[in-house]
């Protein structure tokens, strides 16, 4: 089994079904952890030296931060529905705490942070959406923590690409701190799939192939990406999910297409005569 490929598990006592902390991934700077809730059940968290953004993957919770109460957070059926997560914003050192209403599909996403600001939620309108490329290229993203928004490092958005689409496509890569140009970012893929016993492909690779892997991924698996490009490509009849978590030295989300396919994307010739 691919290293990059890290598989979900039993939930352990406080719902924890899978983790990926920088030290389990051998980076510096994203942290992930999938949290599955029963009705009522809690889950709480909080780190000094780390902020959090908890997304509500699926379901309605109430979440407690930092002393401040948001009530009713989220209430989507699945990811696959038409309407944003709900969204929490929790700065470092501040504790929170997790009620689910219902179940609850819980993503907690964290980086280094200095603890500046306060907790908040994320309003719907807050989290802009797009649909990006063209034919079996479409897909569709809600950008949960934008670099538009207040964070100390945390890039935080969800896409869901069509059956027999590609993502995160051309391959592009954010591995080189190059002013300008590229930006360092660490970066996990949560995955869903609909239906669950779907798949999906996708390939980490770098420039000199000393990193190449090709990984089959299905319903709720993470994929670490510590560099390279990372293109994704969802079967045909099974519609795929991803939350990508992203953080790196400088919050700022610039990347580099893989030469070679970078003209998939570019405009066509001007006709002659």
């Amino acid at each position: 089994m691919s290293r990059l490929r890290i598989r979900p598990h039993a939930p352990d006592d406080d719902g924890t079904v899978l983790s990926v902390t920088p030290q389990s991934a051998g980076w510096s700077h994203v942290g992930f952890q999938v949290v599955k809730l029963s009705d009522g059940q809690r889950f709480a968290g909080g780190e000094a030296g780390r902020e959090a953004c908890l997304v509500l993957v699926a379901g309605k919770a109430d979440v407690v931060a930092g002393g401040m109460r948001f009530d009713a957070v989220g209430g989507r059926a699945s990811p696959f529905e038409d309407r944003a997560p709900g969204a929490v914003y929790v700065p470092a050192g501040a504790s929170y705490e997790v009620t689910a209403r219902g179940s609850v599909e819980l993503a907690v996403c964290t980086a280094p942070g200095t603890g500046a600001g306060a907790p908040r939620l994320i309003n719907d309108a807050d989290m802009s959406r797009e649909v990006r490329g063209a034919g079996t290229n479409t897909r569709h993203v809600r950008n949960i923590l934008p670099e538009t928004q207040s964070a100390d490092g945390l890039l935080v958005v969800e896409v869901v690409t069509p059956a027999g689409h590609w993502s995160s496509y051309p391959p592009h890569k954010h591995d080189t701190a190059t002013p300008g140009e590229e930006t360092m970012l660490e970066e996990t893929y949560y995955h869903r799939t609909q239906p669950r016993q779907g798949f999906a492909f996708q390939r980490v690779y770098s420039d000199d192939r000393s990193l190449d892997e090709a990984i089959a991924v299905e319903d709720g698996d993470v994929v670490l990406v510590p560099r390279g490009y990372h293109p994704v490509g969802a079967a045909h009849g099974y519609d795929l999910y991803y939350l990508n978590v992203m953080a790196g030295p400088e919050r700022r989300w610039l990347f580099r297409n893989d030469p070679d396919h970078a003209w998939i994307i570019a405009p066509p010739p001007a006709s002659g005569k």
